[in-house]
């Protein structure tokens, strides 16, 4: 009978650690600031799930902390609404933001880094649960309060906004679009330089039918690439690209073939 009520007791203890552990969702990156993005990323009452399907990709090791490429593809999940991407130990946390309207689920960027971090993408389906994935990226840092290189060339003045682009058919069918905007983009952390970045990106169809909605935040790298796919259903002949930075200043751009 003892032995029994003990092993009853172990057993209960086991099972109430290990609901709680769920509850707690346990950081698979085991980053000390977790509990920092939860409060700080989401709503408290909002369900948040460490999810396999959400694929953040970077290099392991970068060389530099200015032009850290990061992809994320959550083309996994069903009736994706945004993806937030940000960086735990930035000292601005928040990356990128952008809503698939027509496009995949999926972006590639370069950012800033100021330290080694986890790099997260927190992805809201449409019953409102949130689904993180990531990846550690380590860097020798700095790159959040360097100044841009481009802030000490006149040349960025008189091309800001200029976009270039690619198209090309994916083997998955559809299409990639690759833009580059020039824009020196600096976070306002180096001494005497203000902020200054692309605040505002929408990608439509040639009818202007909204594809991709981007916004950016400090830490986006300078001159700005984004990589974004369209599944064959929406491709067209042309693709319009609009938006604006902090300053107004605004883009605009049509992508042809």
């Amino acid at each position: 009978m003892i032995k029994s009520a003990l092993l009853a007791m172990l057993l209960a203890c086991t099972c109430s650690t290990g609901v709680a552990a769920a509850e707690r969702g346990a950081d698979p990156l085991e980053s000390p600031r977790w509990a920092d993005m939860r409060k700080e990323m989401f709503p408290a009452s909002a369900r948040v799930i460490f999810d396999d399907k959400v694929k953040v990709t970077a290099p392991l090791t970068a060389e530099n902390a200015m032009n850290v490429p990061v992809s994320v593809d959550a083309s996994a999940l069903q009736d994706v609404r945004e993806v937030l991407v940000f960086a735990d130990f930035n000292p601005i946390v928040r990356v990128v933001r952008f809503e698939p309207t027509g496009a995949q689920p999926s972006l590639g960027f370069r950012i800033k880094l100021q330290q080694s971090t986890p790099v997260r993408a927190a992805v809201r389906t449409g019953n409102g649960n949130w689904h993180v994935g990531g990846t550690w990226v380590n860097t020798a840092g700095g790159g959040c309060t360097l100044p841009s290189t481009g802030s000490a060339s006149p040349e960025w003045q008189k091309r800001l906004g200029e976009v270039s682009s690619r198209v090309w058919p994916r083997k998955e069918g559809g299409e990639r679009i690759r833009l580059r905007i020039i824009h020196p983009i600096d976070t306002g952390l180096a001494a005497g330089i203000p902020a200054f970045f692309l605040q505002d990106l929408i990608l439509t169809d040639d009818k202007g039918k909204a594809l991709m909605h981007i916004e950016g935040f400090e830490p986006i790298a300078e001159n700005p690439v984004f990589t974004v796919d369209v599944p064959a259903a929406r491709a067209t002949a042309a693709y319009r690209v609009s938006g604006r930075d902090n300053n107004g200043n605004a883009i605009a751009a049509v992508i042809e073939k």
